[in-house]
């Protein structure tokens, strides 16, 4: 199975919207033009900027005529009760009324975490979901599992964005470490594109689809936002794993299509 990963659109509205809608636009437009296409499409959180009931209104519109299934994940500049009231009850939250949800299609489970809270930026699943996780994993222990969550669960040695990342993430080590049908841990949040180890699997971040973030490895020097390209990243899930690709956007010759 091939799933795409796309993160951190910060969907928006009004003059400044272009932009992020163009980003996410082309980039779904790219995922489509592959072959064979991907069996769905996770974005991993930051759907939208603010938060804002007209933001998601705004996703809706751009992702409504997509072709493929699409799966919305929740990050830190997201609105929980605004997401539901847009999506809850379709295919983007797996027909359901949470933010953490499990889909199981034929060859992978795919199962989406919700990793916001209040605060400064950064995220936590809590025990209750981690039970959850748990329990979803076992249901189906022959199948390759594909984790999906906003914030990253390891430092990455970045220090603005390793003080925000998942705050919980040695808990969701246990979890995913008790369950070797777990393939692939995807997360966000960094607007770039990171690999590690991580609980016996391998953990890796998806770039944005509107602007990257700087590599600024001190704290001596600001974080910031970089005209790096954009890019997604493509998951090749089989019974023997899962190798994973990036895919650029912004700066390939790649076929894209309209929708």
């Amino acid at each position: 199975m091939l799933i795409a990963q796309l993160s951190d659109p910060h969907v928006t509205t009004g003059p400044l919207a272009a932009e992020q809608a163009t980003g996410l636009h082309w980039a779904l437009g790219r995922v489509l033009a592959l072959r064979p296409r991907p069996g769905c499409v996770v974005i991993t959180g930051d759907l939208v900027n603010n938060g804002r009931p007209d933001e998601y209104v705004a996703l809706r519109d751009i992702i409504g005529r997509f072709p493929l299934p699409v799966h919305l994940a929740t990050g830190n500049h997201d609105d929980r009760e605004s997401l539901l009231d847009i999506f809850g009850g379709t295919p983007c939250l797996g027909g359901g009324f949470s933010a953490h949800y499990h889909v199981d299609h034929p060859e992978a489970t795919i199962v989406v975490l919700d990793s916001l809270t209040a605060g400064n930026g950064g995220g936590r699943l809590g025990d209750e979901q981690l039970g959850w996780l748990d329990g979803v994993l076992a249901s189906r222990p022959a199948v390759p599992a594909v984790v999906c969550l906003h914030h990253p669960p390891v430092a990455v040695g970045v220090p603005a964005a390793d003080a925000i990342r998942l705050a919980d993430g040695d808990a969701l080590a246990e979890v995913v470490g008790r369950h070797p049908h777990v393939v692939r841990v995807t997360a966000g949040h960094l607007h770039r594109a990171v690999t590690t180890a991580f609980a016996g699997t391998v953990l890796t971040t998806a770039p944005s689809t509107w602007v990257q973030a700087s590599l600024t490895m001190t704290d001596e020097e600001e974080i910031g936002l970089v005209a790096e390209p954009t890019a997604f990243l493509l998951h090749r899930v089989s019974d023997d794993g899962c190798v994973t690709h990036t895919v650029q956007v912004s700066h390939a010759a790649g076929q894209t299509c309209w929708f």
